[in-house]
């Protein structure tokens, strides 16, 4: 059995529930986010908690992965998620217009990246990128796919990359 879909996830005052047979629906200040529901799971209010149930032993594996989900649903619609970027290079800049966020990461052309419904992008450096958005995967996604039109490479660590990340510095080949 699971034993983080067994802890109840806490709902703040100001989320609302909508509960379906199949489908979950999360409400709060910042925007709505909808879930199906797996066949075999079930979601029950039970206050101001969220209780994950699961129907048999044979949906246990979707059991903690719900819970998660869900809880990160409540937290994205209370709080937001964000992802943020660091350029690392000689020449290296973001600008945020708008939906788009306009690179230049050393090609002979600039990169153009268009942001999907929900997610902004803020550049308050010209070497810093933030991703910020309700749903935790659409954030990620994104602030992976700006990462991979250059990604940190290993010699003089160069690229796009995560704030925190670690590059691992090769040493150059010696005669």
């Amino acid at each position: 059995m699971s034993r983080i879909g067994n802890h109840p996830i806490p709902l703040p005052a100001k989320v609302e529930i909508t509960l379906a047979p199949s489908e979950i629906t999360v409400k709060g200040p910042l925007g709505t986010l909808k879930r199906g529901l797996p066949s075999g799971l079930s979601i029950e209010k039970d206050g101001d908690h969220l209780v994950c149930k699961a129907a048999n032993a044979e949906v246990n594996a979707m059991h903690g992965t719900l819970r998660a989900l869900v809880a990160n649903m409540v937290k994205g619609v209370t709080d937001g998620f964000e992802r943020r970027l660091t350029l690392v290079g000689v020449g290296y800049r973001a600008q945020a217009a708008g939906d788009k966020i306009n690179l230049s990461l050393g090609f002979s052309h600039p990169v153009v990246h268009r942001m999907p419904p929900g997610v902004k992008v803020e550049t308050p450096a010209q070497t810093e990128i933030v991703v910020k958005g309700i749903d935790k995967q659409q954030v990620g996604q994104v602030a992976a796919e700006i990462r991979a039109y250059r990604p940190p490479e290993p010699y003089k660590g160069k690229g796009v990359r995560y704030v925190g990340e670690r590059v691992v510095i090769k040493e150059t080949k010696k005669k």
